[in-house]
């Protein structure tokens, strides 16, 4: 299929929104089944050839390990064991309420025992309506669920391209389902200092210096699919820098900048997969030069970190 094909928001809000719903939950078992990572690494999902996974999970404790994938060719939900045992159930036809209904009793046919500690949405709207009694979210429309992973998987692999750039510390590209971006963040291995008042899952995400790159579909606030980038916490005169290609910008986001590529911009361009890349770049050269990281000791061009395998063979 055609790089980054058209994914306008108004077209398929009502299935993002029933979409992220079942995200969250599966998300939220990934998060009360395994084990806590840095930064939260170990809550967000990973692309499949047929859709995305939580990977397999469990706390060693007698219990099955298991997975809950999404397949987003045939759309359904399936829970399967590492013995071979699977259970799965149409996404086609569910509201938020049914999912969850059918997610639990598919995990309890296979032995699984998990409990979301707080089974409600995180951060939207509805986060005080418990996922049990959400039949107003019930949207699915197969078409753009397969758009929304044949996307994901093209903006995977070139945030894989990008980030092959980097040997320090730095995240694996990977989707949020709290935001429902994609995303890879590059850390300079400097702490940040963050207000007391900032809630426990900010602190963990931004406790390092970082600068992070990504994609997401839309929302409230700008209403249309982008490529984002930006910087935690942001050096003064950040936003005073320039971006490739020209039609990225700076927005304004709480009290720091958002670098902004729109979708329909990068679609318009000569060459979308570089004009993103240029973009990526763009933000990193002037956020790790303001912010006085040391570039050239964390490059590695091509992926290689050695110098000598970067010398052309005689």
């Amino acid at each position: 299929m055609e790089l980054f094909p058209p994914m306008p928001l108004a077209e398929w809000q009502d299935t993002k929104e029933t979409l992220h719903r079942f995200a969250q939950i599966v998300g939220k078992i990934r998060l009360a089944a395994s084990a806590r990572r840095n930064h939260w690494w170990n809550v967000p999902f990973h692309l499949t050839g047929r859709g995305m996974t939580m990977r397999p999970t469990g706390r060693l404790d007698g219990g099955p390990i298991f997975t809950i994938d999404f397949d987003f060719v045939e759309h359904r939900g399936i829970v399967a064991t590492v013995d071979g045992r699977t259970v799965s159930f149409p996404l086609i036809g569910q509201s938020v309420a049914s999912f969850h209904r059918e997610l639990r009793e598919a995990l309890a046919a296979l032995g699984v025992r998990v409990e979301i500690a707080i089974p409600r949405p995180y951060d939207l709207p509805d986060s005080a309506r418990p996922f049990a009694q959400d039949v107003e979210h019930a949207a699915y429309d197969p078409v753009w669920a397969n758009r929304y992973w044949q996307v994901l998987s093209q903006v995977a692999l070139l945030l894989e391209e990008f980030a092959t750039g980097f040997s320090g510390k730095a995240s694996p590209v990977h989707h949020f389902w709290h935001s429902f971006d994609i995303a890879h963040t590059r850390f300079s291995g400097r702490s940040a200092a963050q207000s007391s008042k900032v809630d426990p899952v900010t602190r963990e995400a931004y406790s390092r210096e970082l600068i992070s790159f990504g994609f997401w579909f839309g929302d409230a606030t700008l209403g249309e699919p982008a490529f984002y980038a930006y910087a935690a916490p942001e050096p003064p005169g950040l936003a005073a820098e320039p971006l490739t290609p020209a039609s990225a910008q700076w927005v304004p986001r709480n009290v720091s900048h958002l670098a902004v590529l729109r979708y329909e911009a990068a679609r318009a361009e000569a060459d979308p997969r570089a004009a993103v890349l240029a973009f990526y770049e763009s933000v990193y050269r002037a956020g790790a030069a303001l912010a006085d990281w040391d570039v050239d000791r964390l490059a590695c061009p091509d992926g290689v970190t050695d110098p000598c395998l970067r010398i052309p063979p005689r």
